[in-house]
């Protein structure tokens, strides 16, 4: 394998739970707005698109009912290009119970899950234990989302421990928050990569960073092998700090910055490669 020929995922995040058209007047929430944002994505070298979906009042939803049309829909406008992973973000709105119920019947075949909404105490452990095995039986492509290198560890942990299943996992780091504080030490990527030492199967990740930490962590990983997510839901400004136009901007500016590390951007197909 030659230099230029070492693939990258560049997935695509273009709503999130929280932003409006106040933030951006082309974030897209609808169904119809979503397809073509999977499409444009998708032409600009997107392989994986994370979304969420809106209830009536534009409110963040996990019903199944709301999720299923817009699934139906980007399947048949991208479904051969783009992994589509929904998401399992409580959002402030969703016990632990209900994310579980509401994934279940929805039965995705990509899913999102930051382990600490799954694993808030200690009498979470078993109910997540359960709902995380019932998705590796199901086949499911889960990747787990950890917001600092003191989870990395905590999900080590977990997986040696038998509560985590399966013997290849992907992993997203998340760099930042939504707060967009500026006291506090954003840790560096060699941080969240030391507990994988102790990790005794295969891991793949991928990074996201908050406003322009997006671009230092995309670079970080792209440097050193891993895999980037843009768009919306944590960035809407440039690297100079204009705002985007829109999703497939990002993007575009992504692809450059992976073909600059020698990396090969990569479609669907490679994408499940990676969860299993």
């Amino acid at each position: 394998m030659t230099k230029t020929e070492k693939p990258i995922l560049i997935s695509v995040a273009p709503n999130g739970a929280r932003k409006t058209k106040a933030d951006h007047p082309n974030i897209p929430l609808c169904t119809e707005d979503l397809v073509k944002t999977g499409v444009s994505c998708a032409e600009a070298g997107a392989g994986m698109m994370h979304f969420h979906v809106r209830d009536g009042a534009c409110r963040h939803s996990l019903n199944p009912g709301h999720y299923r049309k817009t699934l139906t829909e980007l399947e048949a406008a991208v479904g051969d290009q783009l992994l589509l992973q929904v998401t399992s973000e409580a959002a402030g709105r969703y016990s632990q119970p209900q994310q579980i119920d509401y994934m279940k019947q929805l039965a995705p075949h990509c899913l999102s899950c930051g382990l600490r909404e799954f694993i808030r105490s200690k009498k979470d452990v078993d109910s997540a234990s359960l709902f995380f095995n019932h998705l590796h039986q199901a086949g499911t492509l889960v990747q787990y989302i950890l917001y600092s290198p003191a989870e990395v560890k905590w999900f080590v942990n977990l997986c040696n421990q038998g509560i985590l299943p399966g013997n290849a996992h992907f992993l997203l780091f998340v760099f930042g928050s939504y707060t967009g504080s500026t006291n506090t030490e954003v840790p560096s990527l060699d941080h969240y990569l030391l507990p994988l030492d102790n990790h005794p199967h295969r891991v793949s990740w991928m990074v996201c960073g908050f406003g322009q930490q997006e671009f230092q962590t995309a670079e970080a990983a792209a440097a050193r092998g891993g895999h980037v997510r843009v768009g919306f839901e944590n960035n809407i400004l440039r690297p100079d700090g204009r705002l985007t136009e829109d999703n497939s901007e990002q993007v575009r500016f992504m692809m450059s910055l992976a073909l600059k590390h020698g990396r090969n951007p990569r479609k669907k197909a490679y994408a499940e490669t990676l969860h299993v």
